[in-house]
């Protein structure tokens, strides 16, 4: 079945069965690699895009619940790598292995656009996704650091 979305403001057309898993999508159809697949599940986060928005777990999303609705990816969120989180990762020196980065950054944008100043109890409450490497005080570390800049009004 062919179905239209809009991935990083690129329409894109995709024929894939209705139920098949937006992470699939993004990364067999579309090309996208930076949405990592870790547990299939929905509970590692590893996998987490934006959907209008809201933060995701794209490995049990169905494509056919994002028809016309706008999805953005690691690769999307800023191309040129300078969003405040991303630049607050590196600042921070957040990663180890690396692997659940990108769905922790698109975890913690989502946040951060709901809750432009959240407390360190909210983003650890908030903040769902897993970390095998246990880099959580980093992690947030980096989130407080965006909240705490004067332009994040």
């Amino acid at each position: 079945m062919r179905h239209s979305i809009i991935v990083n403001n690129q329409e894109q057309t995709v024929d894939v069965a209705s139920h098949t898993p937006l992470l699939w999508v993004l990364r067999d159809q579309l090309q996208l690699m930076g949405t990592k697949y870790g547990c299939g599940v929905s509970q590692c986060g590893a996998c987490t895009v934006h959907v209008d928005g809201e933060a995701v777990r794209s490995c049990v999303y169905p494509i056919s619940a994002v028809e016309g609705a706008r999805i953005t990816t690691i690769e999307g969120l800023s191309p040129t790598s300078d969003h405040a989180v991303q630049k607050a990762w590196i600042e921070k020196q957040v990663p180890q292995c690396g692997y659940c980065q990108s769905g922790m950054i698109m975890a913690a944008a989502a946040l951060l656009a709901q809750n432009p100043r959240p407390t360190e109890e909210d983003i650890r409450r908030d903040l769902t996704n897993i970390c095998r490497c246990g880099t959580y005080s980093d992690i947030v570390e980096a989130i407080r650091s965006v909240a705490e800049e004067p332009s994040n009004d």
